[in-house]
Order: C-alpha cells, then sequence, then structure tokens
C-alpha cells in the first residue's frame, strides 16, 4: 500500500478526527498512487494516522478510517450495518402498521456524515441507488453492492449504479450507469404513505430529494384551506403533501418539462382526476412576474445557487431577487417555506439574504421554524462542511 507523509503541522485537523487531506498538506509520497488507490497516511516523523482512498485535486485523501485496518467487504458491511441502525433508531424505515404511514424511502449511507466519505445510497423501496462522488468509492463498487446486499438482506432486491455525472471526468473511467444488482422496473416508492415514481435512470441526484422528507411533513401541516405555489417542484413532492394537508389549490413549477410531467404523474398517483393541482413548466422569475393568482403559501425550494465559494456573491444576490419576489406577492398572512441546498452557503449568509429580501420588499416577518437536513442525512460532528440544508417557515403579514 502507498505511504502518504504530511508537511509537518499538517496532522492536527486529522487527530481532530476531519475527513478530508488537502493537497497543500502532503509532503511527499512513498510512490505514485493511482486514482481511488487505498493508501495509508503518515505524519513527517512517520507516525500513522489514517487510510483513505487517494484522489487528484484540492482533496487528495478521503479518509475512511483513523485505524490500520483492511478496506474490504467486512469493512463496509460494518459501515452500512452501523448507517441502517441509524436510520432505526431515528424511526425513519416505517411499516404500514406505524401510525398508518409507510415509509421505504430513505438515505441509507450519507458520505462523511456516515464515515465513508465520497458515497451515497438512497433507499426506494426494493431498490438501493448507489452514487459515487470519488474515484475510490467508484473503484470499490462491486464490494460495496456485495456489503449492501449482505447487510440489508430481503429489504433490497435490485442496487442500480448512478455515478456517471457525479466523478471527476479526467479521471477517465469509463463509468456508466447501470444494475449491480437486479434490473426491476417498479419505479414507485413510498414516503410517509404517499407514492411517487423514482426517475433513477434519467432523474437528478439518484432520482428524488430524499432529504426534504421532514420539511414536506411541515408543510402538510399549513397547507389547509391555502392556495399553495411549489417553485422549482422537480417530482412535485411538496405539492402532493399540501393536497393531503387540505391546499385549495396547488401550482407547481419546474423549468423542466420533464419535471413537470413526472409531478403529474406523481398527483395522479396520490389523488386521481383533483382539479385542485396545474402544473407549469417555465421560468421561475418569468413565472413570478407574472402572477394573478393570490398565494398564501409558497415553497421555494432552488438548485444549489453556488457550488463552489467562487459562486458565493452572486448566489446571494439571487437568493435575494427570488426571496424578495415572493415577499412581494404572497398574501398578508402567508405562510413561506424558503430553502438554500447550496454549501457554500451558510445558515448566516442565507438568512441575512432572506432578511435583506423581506427589508426591501418593506414587509413584517417573523421566523416559526429553522429547518435543516432530516436524520438520514447526519452530520458529521469533525465534519461541520457537511451541513448543507438550510430552510426558514416564514410568517409574512
Amino acid at each position: 500500500m502507498q505511504k502518504i507523509f504530511l508537511k509537518r503541522g499538517k496532522d492536527e485537523s486529522l487527530r481532530r478526527f476531519h475527513p478530508w487531506i488537502f493537497s497543500g498538506a502532503i509532503h511527499h509520497m512513498s510512490g505514485e498512487p493511482q486514482e481511488g488507490e487505498t493508501v495509508e497516511v503518515y505524519t513527517t516523523e512517520g507516525e500513522y494516522i489514517a487510510t483513505g482512498h487517494f484522489q487528484i485535486g484540492t482533496i487528495m485523501v478521503r479518509v475512511l478510517t483513523f485505524q490500520q485496518e483492511p478496506i474490504d467487504q467486512p469493512f463496509y458491511e460494518r459501515h452500512i450495518a452501523i448507517a441502517l441502525d441509524v436510520r432505526k433508531a431515528a424511526g425513519i424505515i416505517a411499516t404500514n402498521t406505524d401510525n398508518g404511514l409507510e415509509n421505504n424511502t430513505f438515505r441509507l449511507v450519507h458520505g462523511e456524515g456516515d464515515n465513508l466519505p465520497g458515497l451515497v445510497i438512497d433507499i426506494y423501496g426494493k431498490t438501493a441507488v448507489m452514487q459515487a462522488h470519488s474515484v475510490g468509492m467508484h473503484t470499490d463498487r462491486h464490494i460495496i453492492a456485495a456489503a449492501l446486499k449482505n447487510v440489508m438482506g430481503d429489504l433490497i432486491e435490485n442496487i442500480y449504479y448512478k455515478s456517471e455525472t457525479t466523478l471527476p471526468y479526467k479521471a477517465e473511467l469509463g463509468q456508466e450507469n447501470g444494475f449491480l444488482l437486479g434490473g426491476s422496473t417498479d419505479d414507485i416508492a413510498i414516503e410517509n404513505g404517499l407514492r411517487f415514481h423514482v426517475d433513477w435512470l434519467r432523474g437528478q441526484k439518484t432520482g428524488f430529494f430524499v432529504d426534504q422528507r421532514a420539511n414536506r411533513q411541515l408543510l402538510e401541516q399549513y397547507a389547509y384551506g391555502r392556495k399553495v405555489l411549489n417553485m422549482f417542484c422537480y417530482t412535485g413532492g411538496f405539492s402532493f403533501y399540501a393536497m393531503r394537508g387540505g391546499a385549495t389549490l396547488v401550482h407547481s413549477v419546474d423549468s423542466s418539462q420533464k419535471a413537470i410531467d413526472l409531478t403529474n404523474a406523481n398527483v395522479a398517483l396520490n389523488f386521481p382526476n383533483d382539479t385542485r393541482h396545474t402544473a407549469y413548466a417555465d421560468d421561475a422569475f418569468r413565472f413570478l412576474d407574472h402572477i394573478q393568482t393570490p398565494y398564501d403559501l409558497i415553497i421555494l425550494d432552488p438548485p444549489a445557487f453556488a457550488k463552489h465559494k467562487d459562486a458565493l456573491r452572486n448566489a446571494l444576490k439571487g437568493y435575494i431577487r427570488l426571496n424578495r419576489k415572493a415577499f412581494e406577492i404572497i398574501q398578508p398572512g402567508g405562510i413561506l417555506f424558503t430553502f438554500s441546498c447550496s454549501q457554500a452557503v451558510d445558515k448566516d449568509h442565507f438568512r441575512a439574504t432572506v432578511f435583506s429580501a423581506a427589508a426591501a420588499a418593506g414587509r413584517n416577518v417573523r421566523i416559526l421554524h429553522q429547518l435543516h437536513q432530516p436524520a438520514d442525512h447526519p452530520i458529521n460532528i469533525y465534519h461541520p462542511e457537511g451541513e448543507y440544508l438550510k430552510g426558514l417557515v416564514l410568517y409574512v403579514e
């Protein structure tokens, strides 16, 4: 196994169990490790400190363990089993006998949050969708799939690997999406008793945004008797929760016609022939500029405006513009659910943009809830960068 030696003093973050080693911290290597190779990390003095996956780039090693142990199938089985126990402890996996709300949709592995940096696994019914965000996890995909099946047993029958767009193209891995196990075409999963189609073949991320499950439940409590606008609706998750909550009207908007088609299919799956819902394929700002419906509950859940720190300034301007428009059009006594999923935008930045938007619109606003990612997207206490989802529920006078 290749060895990497750190510059003097650059082991401090690792002693605090931070799972990333940046290129600037590396003094020298014992050889020339290949991308995705497992390497051992040592201090300048030769003291072992960690083992992880090597990758060319700013983050050169993603740490898997701080003990000298093999990274093999039993290693992945142990970590996946622990991740499953966390979800069970949080009460996320529910049968239809639990309060009448079945839930077979959840994130099983959340990268650094589950001490498996670079790996995401989402469960949709009997199908696990696995996604690699590092070359190392791509290299280990087959033993990870075997470990996953051994841990989950009869809970899953299919494993779909979807990493074509999440791995560095310069690595020239020739990766292809496809089934590593099974091949089912049954794309219907259940979230809190509601059914939805999951497009893991062509959809964004792994096919559905599992991280908004708890926030969709909260929205359901506010929906009764309200006219609802769901911006950036994607597959319509917030929309059909609003309908179940008793909304009198729900409009879903997304720039993608494919997303709108999937939203309509999901609404029909849960509320066939329900005339309360209409979906529009349109640019968000263009739609907001021509609104005539008096909405009193608005959801703003845009894609990440800032993928990295360099884009932060323009992202904050975008959030201000978007939220200001919502404040201007929402009815008195309205409720605004507003989110940012940009990791580069922290809670303080996001709250400041919403404050600026409210002030610019001249509306009196109260914070009712401060929202974040759910328990199946855990944050490693040693890796605060893992806190990416921010949200506010606001009462607008």
